[in-house]
């Protein structure tokens, strides 16, 4: 993925959408094949979020693998790649 113009506020991230899924007993869905993948990848995040005037650090990075709600987030075009901007709050959790 080339770099992005854009950079999230405050508990913001943007994701890019891993684009296959796999069954536990190997196979590749391709996601032509259903809804979309609600995995992803973190490419941005912002510097966290104010709480009681003290700025609480986001607990996912750059690099994380996550898992989000089919309605998380909200799809925008930048440099022509589609991507998700949602907040940490959208994530369940991270991949490991």
């Amino acid at each position: 993925m080339g770099q992005l113009n854009i950079r999230p506020l405050h508990d913001r991230v943007i994701i890019q959408r891993l684009e296959e899924r796999t069954t536990a007993g190997g196979i590749v869905i391709p996601e032509t094949a259903g809804d979309k993948p609600q995995r992803g990848k973190v490419i941005a995040a912002g510097p966290g979020k104010y709480e009681n005037g003290a700025l609480r650090k986001l607990d996912v990075k750059v690099g994380d693998e996550v898992l989000f709600g089919k309605y998380s987030g909200t799809e925008v075009k930048v440099n022509g790649q589609d991507v998700l901007v949602m907040r940490e709050e959208d994530i369940m959790g991270v991949v490991e």
